[in-house]
């Protein structure tokens, strides 16, 4: 008797939930994806920001391709000299030679550190700044997420999400995001403080330009280490390269992940050589890492990068955010937040958003609901998504909403 894969997926892939979206993909391209009997789905949410450039974009894939007729993986990371990882690796410091009132005290970031995901890279830099620092204290903030590794989890501000788990990393204080009273909690004891540009998975939240200054200024003034955890927010989407240039502030540590790899696995932390190097002795191999900076991901990755670069994706994602704003105007939606292509619908209760989300599916519109937010309706489309298709993607959405 035939078995379908939809029985295989639960008989045997690990869960993570009772309720899975449990959608069979056949294939993808663009901002579509398609069920084995061809049906199309419009992907709002992009993987969770993963797919920035779109499915299978040609540039991507062609760099995959061409790479795969060189060599995949020859030894663990930092050994050998590959030009996929040395040319990405350049090419994401050129993107952060940037001028800034709000520099690191401790140079320009130019040292790439590669990883194979988000919360691979946390846990490198979290590693480094207490190496760098000889701290053992760290800030985050409630209701952030920054990976489900044992000290990513640490950091996580929602309890319900990490009771089950301890003990975790002790010497974690957390603070509110964007509350400008909770940074007096960073004292000379804090080795870092490991923030979202934009909180993510609270709902897509913006703090203020004077939090941001006068958070770089409190790290820089107790010799802190400010980390920023760009991995939903980088690689264009919220309108800058880089979020934080909107900010005027820079960081001493820069995570990446998701949209950086253009579909393939790859994450990173950066910083300067000369916070970085300490790595590199007492023990020798501080950090090592056997898939990190895969070369058929780092060169997917480069790609990614200039495309992003070369079609303006992070320019146009403003203007195509706000035309998701001004179109998602209905009494059921309390406000649309966010920036670029980074924003959360507000609905009244979780009851209303799961029914609008399940209808939206059945329609044909993929989208989502965040974390630690779930009354608010995730917009994270690729940055590649047409006027037209936002127009699309709206018209579903409200029709819904009308029935």
């Amino acid at each position: 008797m035939h078995i379908s894969h939809r029985q295989h997926f639960f008989d045997h892939l690990a869960q993570t939930s009772d309720y899975p979206l449990a959608l069979e993909i056949d294939r993808a391209e663009g901002v579509y994806m398609y069920g084995p009997d061809g049906k199309q789905y419009l992907d709002l949410i992009s993987g969770i920001a993963v797919s920035n450039v779109g499915h299978r974009h040609p540039k991507v894939l062609a760099a995959i391709h061409a790479q795969l007729e060189k060599h995949m993986h020859l030894l663990v990371y930092g050994e050998y000299v590959q030009s996929a990882q040395v040319q990405l690796a350049k090419a994401l410091t050129d993107t952060l030679k940037i001028q800034s009132a709000g520099k690191s005290p401790f140079g320009l970031i130019d040292n790439v550190y590669f990883t194979n995901s988000g919360t691979e890279a946390v846990e490198g830099a979290m590693k480094l700044a207490k190496r760098f620092t000889g701290r053992e204290e760290f800030v985050s903030c409630y209701d952030a997420y920054h990976g489900a590794t044992q000290g990513a989890l640490s950091l996580a501000g929602a309890e319900f999400f990490k009771r089950n788990f301890r003990p975790l990393l002790p010497g974690i204080r957390h603070v509110r995001h964007g509350n400008l009273f909770d940074l007096e909690k960073i004292t000379e004891k804090t080795a870092a403080v490991v923030i979202e540009v934009i909180g993510g998975e609270s709902g897509v939240r913006i703090p203020s330009q004077e939090y941001f200054t006068t958070l770089r200024n409190r790290c820089t003034d107790t010799g802190t280490l400010l980390i920023l955890d760009e991995i939903q927010t980088g690689f264009g989407r919220t309108g800058s390269f880089w979020a934080f240039e909107q900010f005027d502030i820079y960081p001493d540590i820069l995570l990446s992940a998701k949209g950086m790899g253009g579909g393939m696995p790859i994450g990173a932390f950066m910083a300067s050589q000369n916070i970085m190097g300490v790595l590199k002795n007492n023990p020798i191999l501080g950090h090592i890492t056997t898939f990190g900076g895969h070369p058929v991901s780092c060169a997917s990755s480069l790609a990614a990068l200039q495309v992003t670069l070369d079609e303006n994706l992070a320019e146009t994602a403003v203007e195509k955010g706000e035309l998701f704003k001004s179109l998602l105007v209905h009494p059921k939606i309390k406000e649309v937040r966010g920036r670029g292509l980074m924003l959360a619908a507000q609905m009244s209760s979780f009851e209303e958003l799961k029914m609008t989300i399940d209808s939206c599916i059945e329609r044909g519109l993929v989208t989502d609901w965040f974390l630690f937010c779930d009354n608010s309706m995730r917009i994270a489309p690729p940055l590649t998504i047409s006027t037209d298709q936002i127009r699309e993607a709206c018209a579903v959405i409200l029709d819904v909403l009308n029935n």
